[in-house]
């Protein structure tokens, strides 16, 4: 059977930057759908704006109505156009986001083969049909005209294909999937420039940064920018003489970070992420001023089927045993049968370290840990990128040991949480992955996940984190409505759940790169040189 193509043109894949995608649809047998579930689906279609070309550029529109026209013959199109008052003529190819232009339109005069016609009807908008075609029976109007042209265009002959796993999809949850990729993609529309990205960073976090036409905006240098741009920045690479210009240029800055599951290895070693946040407000690790984490937490409302989702998530998580920089199940045994604390070291120079409130050093973490807790057995966990001997924050053996009863260097942190009694931590996300696993969790700064009612905390939480959250309100904000992910190997974006599943099975962006191969030699360099120097009398 010969593929329709008409469905071929309707309900689409975004062309995301360097995504090779297997099609949304493919030949099949016609679905039986009742009327009734045709209409719900066409509502959801206008809900969600899905549908044609709707990842296209947004011009701006005329201030009041107007007909939109667009025909192949130049000669018809002039002659429609002195019909109307006031007009919107479209090339016949035009790569424009439909339901932008729609929005205001008062009539819509196109080609009956066009779906700009059958978009204009399921959108309410009157439509005149040029000539024969798909769509020559909407112009008589009528909800049983519409259903009959969308049957015909997305239901008879074809079926829908998840293109992560190529599972079979229903429309409905079809139109879903667009419907998530559009909401990306429009909240990237404002974005006019992209500073501070490191370049074996873009390729990977382009997709998430897109805004639908043309190619995402990177910049080495500052651009210019008015005080109508938003200038996404990466503020850890920024040249901070330039971040001090773009806020006096008044500018709406927009940050950027790793996400929280992050890939499958370090960010230091130069393996670039999988997941991003954007935050429009502040950063998470700030506390300094509100996020938009810390808004989603103290204001969101969660539906039930969102916590439902975060349920089944968390529990993803834990039983595949992912975490930020990968996957992996090891079995320890308890040392001892006191109790077992774990502290978890951090980049001293972290901005998550500088601005999280809390112990300048991770010398001063573990002393004051083992004060709290003199008769525990106390596990310390050095952060992989110090261990790499990238970054600052390492702790001399003997003096370490001065504190704790073990260093434990190797192997998934989940194991070691998992024979913990309660881990304590500076401001590190270790203590949101042992919240995941119901462990108890001591904060001497101001992580995202502090002052919720999750943890016991010494730092100074702000007064406005006044909500009481749950466990899976916390996921739920945190890994499903805040972080933004790619999935490895097609370039999608996508949901959490399938880039945990893609870590978990090692099909990541991992790889033996030149530049990777490098920077870890450069690593170990360091690594040695520095206890080379700490070594002497």
């Amino acid at each position: 059977m010969a593929q329709n193509p008409a469905i071929v043109g309707f309900l689409r894949i975004p062309p995301f930057p360097g995504a090779k995608p297997p099609p949304l649809v493919a030949p099949g047998e016609t679905a039986v759908i009742s009327d009734g579930v045709v209409d719900k689906i066409l509502s959801q279609i206008a809900d969600l704006k899905v549908g044609g070309s709707y990842w296209g550029s947004q011009p701006k529109l005329p201030d009041t109505g107007y007909t939109i026209i667009r025909a192949t013959d130049p000669k018809t199109q002039k002659k429609a156009g002195r019909a109307a008052i006031r007009v919107l003529e479209l090339p016949p190819h035009s790569n424009v986001d439909p339901w932008h232009i729609l929005s205001r339109a008062d009539a819509v005069v196109a080609n009956a083969d066009d779906e700009l016609a059958l978009l204009a009807a399921i959108s309410g908008v009157p439509v005149r049909c040029l000539g024969q075609g798909r769509f020559s029976s909407l112009q008589s109007g009528g909800h049983p005209a519409l259903r009959q042209a969308f049957r015909a265009v997305a239901v008879e002959g074809v079926t829908y294909r998840n293109p992560f796993n190529g599972e079979e999809l229903d429309l409905s949850t079809a139109v879903e999937l667009c419907g998530f990729w559009r909401g990306l993609i429009d909240s990237n529309r404002a974005i006019s420039s992209a500073l501070g990205f490191a370049f074996w960073k873009r390729k990977a976090v382009e997709p998430l940064l897109w805004n639908g036409s043309g190619k995402v905006p990177f910049a080495s240098k500052l651009p210019r920018t008015d005080p109508r741009d938003q200038v996404a920045v990466w503020k850890s690479r920024t040249d901070p003489k330039a971040l001090a210009q773009l806020e006096q240029s008044n500018a709406k800055l927009v940050e950027v970070e790793d996400g929280f599951v992050r890939s499958a290895g370090l960010g230091a070693d130069c393996i670039p992420p999988l997941s991003i946040v954007v935050d429009h407000s502040g950063i998470y690790f700030d506390p300094a001023r509100p996020s938009d984490l810390e808004r989603l937490l103290q204001d969101g409302n969660f539906p039930e089927e969102i916590l439902e989702r975060a349920r089944r998530l968390r529990q993803l998580i834990v039983d595949l045993g992912v975490s930020k920089y990968g996957a992996a199940h090891s079995t320890l045994e308890r040392r001892t049968r006191k109790q077992h604390v774990l502290v978890v070291g951090q980049v001293e120079d972290d901005r998550a370290v500088t601005c999280g409130l809390g112990p300048r050093t991770n010398l001063e973490l573990l002393s004051r840990v083992r004060k709290l807790n003199p008769e525990s057995y106390v596990i310390y966990r050095p952060h992989p990128d110090i261990e790499a001997g990238h970054r600052a924050g390492a702790i001399a053996d003997e003096e370490c040991l001065s504190h704790a009863n073990e260093i434990n260097r190797h192997g998934p942190i989940s194991s070691l949480i998992g024979i913990s009694d309660e881990v304590h931590v500076n401001t590190s996300l270790a203590g949101f992955e042992a919240l995941l696993r119901n462990k108890s969790v001591t904060t001497y700064g101001v992580p995202f996940y502090a002052g919720w009612g999750l943890t016991r905390d010494f730092g100074p939480v702000p007064p406005r984190r006044a909500s009481r959250r749950s466990l899976d309100e916390l996921v739920a904000a945190t890994l499903l409505l805040y972080p933004r992910y790619i999935d490895p190997l097609t370039s999608l974006p996508c949901p959490p759940e399938l880039l945990v599943r893609r870590i978990a099975e090692g099909r990541s962006n991992a790889n033996n790169s030149l530049v990777v191969s490098l920077r870890r030699l450069q690593g170990r360099v360091s690594l040695a040189l520095a206890k080379s120097w700490r070594a002497r009398p």
